[in-house]
């Protein structure tokens, strides 16, 4: 009997020495990862700012990230708002556009363990904690001035720029070039805004452009493009015949004026960075979009604006672009 109990008292430690162990090694909790995004316009202006905010929300949940944003920015305030963000733990700092860039590269020297997605950022922008998401900004201008080329009635087509970036000098050059493949008579009136956030401007220069006969817009100007396609649809009245054509999200039913846009999946992009910053093999690198991967294509068709016979015809130009034939 007390051999018995001698057994009963050992078992009991074991098991309670088991459980001891069990609780001393149970997992710490998963870590919760962070990622912020800063603007210069607003995550509400319609264009760029929704879109590129949306694309960072969707990438986000997809991998159960938390997400924070700052927008309506002046340029001075770019640093000094990603470091505020570093400072609360942030994992990912994402900097949709360009004109981020020197500030980004200021911020990531100071800041090493945290890593910086640049938006547009150039080729040579990446180091150990930085990378460049690079939509294809040829492409981009090349399929709208397809469009253009073919729905203009004036033969005058308009592009409206925020700054002069290098890729929206790239996609106004491809506005230009891919139209006048279509239709050699085609004369384009460009300007820049010198802001993505003056919707007022936006408005200025649509209605001059409108006064010089231009009746398809295209730009690359966030909030500057919603103040040109309120002027668009005032000079429209009841009747479309002057007609804009959106990006980088599908804005379809936003302005009855947008015709189609040329649509960028930030998202897709944005989540390959993020997950690299899990494994830790983030930096050193640019994530390129384009017609090929599928992280740029042709949003849906105003069918009231434009009929299948034209829907047929940018479909076929598109796919010319895509394997390297169009204009040729």
């Amino acid at each position: 009997m007390k051999k018995i109990l001698a057994i009963a008292l050992v078992l009991c430690l074991a098991v309670g020495m088991l459980a001891g162990c069990a609780k001393e090694a149970a997992p710490a909790a998963e870590k919760t990862f962070k990622v912020a995004m800063i603007c210069d316009s607003s995550i509400s202006d319609g264009g760029w700012g929704a879109a590129c905010y949306n694309g960072m929300t969707a990438a986000a949940e997809s991998r159960g990230w938390e997400t924070a944003y700052t927008d309506a920015i002046d340029q001075s305030a770019y640093a000094d708002t990603m470091i505020s963000y570093c400072d609360l733990g942030y994992d990912m700092i994402f900097a949709p556009g360009n004109q981020y860039s020197d500030a980004v590269v200021q911020v990531a020297a100071d800041y090493p363990n945290v890593a910086f997605a640049v938006l547009n950022g150039s080729t040579e922008l990446p180091t150990a904690n930085i990378m460049s998401i690079l939509p294809n900004a040829d492409q981009i201008g090349s399929i709208a001035g397809i469009i253009a080329g073919l729905m203009s009635k004036t033969n005058v087509i308009g592009f409206i720029g925020g700054m002069e970036l290098d890729t929206t000098k790239s996609k106004l050059a491809h506005f230009t070039s891919a139209a006048q493949a279509i239709n050699p008579d085609i004369k384009v009136v460009s300007a820049y805004a010198g802001s993505f956030n003056d919707t007022a401007k936006g408005m200025e220069l649509a209605a001059s452009m409108i006064n010089e006969g231009a009746d398809v817009f295209f730009g690359d100007a966030s909030a500057v493009d919603s103040g040109a396609r309120q002027a668009i649809d005032q000079a429209n009245g009841d009747n479309v015949t002057i007609v804009d054509i959106g990006q980088p999200a599908d804005l379809l039913g936003q302005n009855p004026c947008v015709v189609s846009s040329v649509v960028t999946d930030n998202a897709a992009m944005i989540a390959i960075c993020l997950e690299k910053v899990e494994t830790g093999t983030f930096g050193n690198e640019v994530v390129f979009g384009s017609l090929e991967n599928g992280a740029v294509y042709l949003g849906k068709f105003n069918d009231a604006l434009v009929d299948a016979d034209m829907q047929t015809k940018v479909a076929d130009y598109i796919k010319q672009l895509q394997d390297g034939t169009f204009g040729n």
